[in-house]
């Protein structure tokens, strides 16, 4: 496994790979690899011939007052993992290789960054968006890998990778979860002993939706009120949205049906947790 630090030295490795017919796929993360990580990379070498792995904390997606400092780095365990799940290539490019001077070009996905995350976290999808687009220009994959639980980043992607054409398709990978059903995340590690314990809620919101849709419950409304009272268990929790929405423009419904997205956003101590499911309902 080769460690790359440069966009050049970058560039020049895909040229090799890319010149014996190998076809590229890329998992972009920022580091403090997990499970679910890891899915992506086994997604990524089954479907591919070369597993890029990007490990990159990047700054302009995050907001002023948000945790990019205490944002976990452990690069030795990250490469260790790295290598272990046989990736080809680790791209762990620093700061000023990617913002080598201000950046004044950016890449902003309309009307899709703007509800759920997007309203208390309103330059976070510019930054995603932008920083996908330089790793999409700079190792050139034939397929990216994301996973489900970053659910409005996997549906930002998407439109951006379709409305500026680019050459690669977008692959979204289902969440990994703990076995108390927590779903796998870096942010994991902020919470203590009882945060940890009353983290399982979220999921345990989303499956009592799913069971009251299974019932025949359509209300938009009655769900989310049912999913708050259960959150409201820990006096812990708390609650940045709950939203039920149309999976693919992310527009509130008030009636279930079609492809829908469930989503919550949850502050549990220093820990702001997101979890998520897509339901087809008939």
């Amino acid at each position: 496994m080769e460690i790359i630090e440069t966009i050049d030295g970058m560039r020049k490795a895909i040229a090799k790979a890319k010149s014996t017919g190998k076809k590229i796929g890329l998992v972009p993360t920022m580091g403090a690899l997990h499970a679910g990580h890891i899915s992506l990379v086994k997604a990524a070498k089954k479907e591919t011939d070369f597993a890029v792995v990007s490990i990159f904390v990047n700054p302009t997606q995050f907001g002023p007052t948000e945790d990019i400092d205490k944002y976990p780095r452990p690069f030795e365990a990250d490469r260790k993992a790295c290598k272990d799940s046989g990736v080809d290539i680790v791209f762990a490019p620093t700061v000023k290789e990617m913002y080598p001077q201000q950046n004044i070009t950016w890449v902003n996905v309309e009307k899709l960054s703007e509800p759920l995350c997007g309203k208390t976290r309103p330059i976070h999808f510019r930054g995603v968006a932008t920083v996908c687009t330089k790793l999409f220009n700079i190792v050139q994959p034939d397929i990216a890998f994301f996973g489900q639980k970053d659910a409005q980043q996997t549906v930002v992607i998407k439109q951006m990778v379709a409305d500026l054409n680019m050459p690669l398709k977008i692959v979204v990978c289902p969440t990994v979860r703990e076995k108390d059903g927590l779903a796998m995340s870096s942010r994991n590690k902020y919470l203590n002993a009882e945060q940890r314990k009353d983290a399982p809620l979220l999921y345990a919101a989303l499956q009592e939706a799913e069971v009251f849709i299974g019932a025949g419950e359509r209300k938009s409304s009655f769900l989310k009120e049912q999913m708050k009272k259960l959150l409201s268990i820990s006096s812990r929790t708390e609650i940045d949205y709950i939203s039920i929405a149309d999976a693919k423009t992310l527009e509130e419904i008030d009636e279930i049906k079609g492809k829908i997205l469930i989503a919550m956003a949850v502050k549990l101590g220093p820990a702001r947790l997101i979890d998520n499911i897509v339901l087809d309902v008939e």
